[in-house]
């Protein structure tokens, strides 16, 4: 479903408010030149620091501009449960075609508690899921097994993978065959990723 070169683009200010103008601009640049999907408000898109009416503006402007022409996959993701519904909720409301989600951070939850909290999230919420897994910002690791029984879960369709290891990615794919499709989330490793079946 979400293959190829997506961006993951900033969220540009001036004075102290989103910059639509610039958002726009920056939205038709990464389409003219050819990208194959756009995520607002990841972690380039700085969505810690949004309030919730940025963060959903930013997501609805992005729609807006896009105008179906590359899939826009909203980040939606805290280490809150029924904040990640509701970002992803208003997300879908407002037309994304999917929804990027974090891994809970600072709490630091176990291998189940990571799995029930992205299942309690895709089965609120008729949308296409893609996990994001990034150890080095978060603090916990998702591991090969949990990302095998969450490609169960009918609209968990893919993984941002950035643990830095290829390893890993390469065990993601043998145990979640094509479940799941295996995104790059570490630019350096991404060609040694699509070398073990990663597709983007």
């Amino acid at each position: 479903m979400f293959t190829g070169s997506i961006v993951a683009i900033v969220t540009p200010f001036r004075k102290g408010r989103v910059d639509e103008r610039a958002l726009g601009d920056l939205i038709e640049f990464q389409i003219a030149n050819g990208t194959d999907g756009i995520v607002p408000c990841g972690t380039t898109g700085e969505s810690a620091t949004l309030s919730h009416k940025e963060h959903e503006r930013v997501v609805a402007f992005t729609v807006e501009a896009v105008r179906r022409r590359v899939p826009v996959i909203a980040g939606a993701g805290s280490n809150c449960t029924e904040e990640a519904i509701a970002l992803t909720k208003h997300a879908r409301s407002v037309g994304a075609d999917g929804a990027l989600l974090i891994t809970p951070y600072y709490n630091k939850p176990m291998q189940e508690g990571l799995y029930r909290h992205y299942k309690a999230v895709a089965e609120s919420v008729d949308l296409p899921i893609v996990l994001y897994n990034i150890p080095s910002r978060t603090s916990v690791n998702m591991l090969p097994s949990t990302v095998a029984r969450l490609a169960s879960v009918r609209n968990i369709v893919a993984i941002k993978e950035g643990s830095g290891s290829v390893q890993q990615v390469s065990e993601i794919v043998q145990a979640c065959e094509d479940r799941i499709t295996v995104l790059s989330g570490d630019d350096p490793l991404t060609l040694p990723m699509m070398a073990v079946g990663a597709k983007g």
